[in-house]
Parts: structure tokens; sequence; C-alpha cells
């Protein structure tokens, strides 16, 4: 059963396994529910007028469209709708597009779920504090624009559950590897591969790590992570 005062999530992806995932993945983060899924630009363009989401999770890649041109929909008719954009394109001029269409977040698949969730719950948050304040002033604006693209807390602090003396350490690391898994830097910084792992999606969510799926002979995919280029 759906909850009045929780953000309203329509799903746009054309692999529907995918957006399954996107869906159980909302069901267990409070404060969301998935009221649709939608897997062609025209199915979405549909549902975004009759179900008038909240916020949308948006591919890139649709079968008879591009995810950019929904984004474009979306300001056309003035939909009071954001937008998180979902995307295996690694272009710069992507990003650039996205951000200029005014996406909350980017995420690049294949998505992990502890990264969804950070995204939602800096969404959430700063939701609430602009539907909690009557009128602005320049340091808020500021704190605001800022974290939508670092994921710092206000006044420049790091997250909660991030150091920077290990989130140094993580840095350094590739100043010798060119590409490196959680299982290697936790090894390497003396931490477990969860914490490590952590610290690398942060660097992810800040812009200065990209990650890659590796399938070796046996075995599952593993998740490794490079400097994004400059």
């Amino acid at each position: 059963m759906l909850n009045d005062q929780n953000v309203k999530v329509l799903i746009i992806e054309d692999d529907l396994g995918i957006a399954e995932i996107h869906r159980r993945n909302l069901m267990k983060i409070e404060g969301f529910d998935a009221i649709g899924i939608a897997t062609s630009k025209n199915e979405a363009e549909t549902l975004l007028d009759v179900l008038a989401p909240d916020l949308v999770l948006l591919d890139l890649y649709l079968p008879d469209g591009n995810g950019l041109d929904i984004l474009r929909y979306l300001r056309q008719q003035e939909h009071a709708c954001d937008v998180i954009l979902i995307t295996a394109d690694r272009e710069v001029e992507t990003l650039q597009q996205a951000m200029r269409g005014g996406v909350v977040d980017y995420l690049l698949k294949p998505v992990v779920f502890s990264r969804l969730q950070e995204a939602l719950h800096k969404y959430l948050k700063q939701k609430n504090k602009l539907g909690s304040i009557d009128d602005l002033d320049q340091s808020m604006v500021d704190s605001m624009i800022f974290n939508a693209f670092t994921g710092t807390t206000q006044g420049g602090h790091l997250p909660k559950g991030i150091d920077k003396m290990t989130l140094d350490k993580v840095r350094v690391l590739f100043d010798q590897h060119a590409q490196i898994t959680a299982d290697k830097s936790g090894e390497l910084i003396g931490a477990s591969r969860t914490t490590a792992r952590r610290y690398l999606e942060h660097l992810i969510s800040a812009g200065e790590l990209q990650a890659d799926l590796h399938y070796g002979t046996v075995g599952r995919p593993e998740r490794t992570y490079k400097k994004t280029r400059g």
C-alpha cells in the first residue's frame, strides 16, 4: 500500500529485469514508493502525465528514443518532477546535457544498492529541507548547490562514516594502481572490503573515480575502480 507522504517514483528503464531490481531496492528505502515502470519513451511520457511522479529514475537508452528527450519533455511540459539519470554512457557530453536538464544525480551502471541509497537519501534530505523553510539566504543556497554535486554535508564536512585520513589513504592507492578492487583496497589500507568499498563509492559520488565490471574465468564479476579521466 502506498504512503501519501512518501516520494512517488517512476522507473523508466528498457530492461524489465533491471527495472524490477530498482523497484525492489526502492522497497528497502524508507520514504519512497515505486508507482510505475515504463520500458519505452512513449510509455514513459504517458505515465509521467497520468501518474505525476515526484522523482524519476531515468535510463538513457530506450527502444523508441532517448532519456535526454524525456528530460526535455519534462521541462517543456513544466512537470514538477526531479530526475536521477541512470546510464552506462560514460561520455562527458552526456553528463553535461543531463546537468543542463537539471538532473539531481547521475548514476553509472551497474548501480550498486549503496550508491542508489545514498543518492535517494541525499535527495530526500534536501527535499525535506526545502519544504521546511520560507525563504533563502546565500549560505543556504551555496550549501545546497555544492552538496548536490560533491556529496558533502553543510560546511564542507565529509558524510557520516567517511573520515579524511582513511579517504586520503584510498586516494593514494590510485597513484600506484591504474585500477583496483575493493578487496585489494581494503588489504592495502588495512580495512575490511566493506569499509574500502564505502570509501570507493564515496569517491565515485564525488566524481573522482569510476567503476567497471570485469568478468573472470570463474566466479562472479568483480567491480574495479579507477580514476575518472580529467
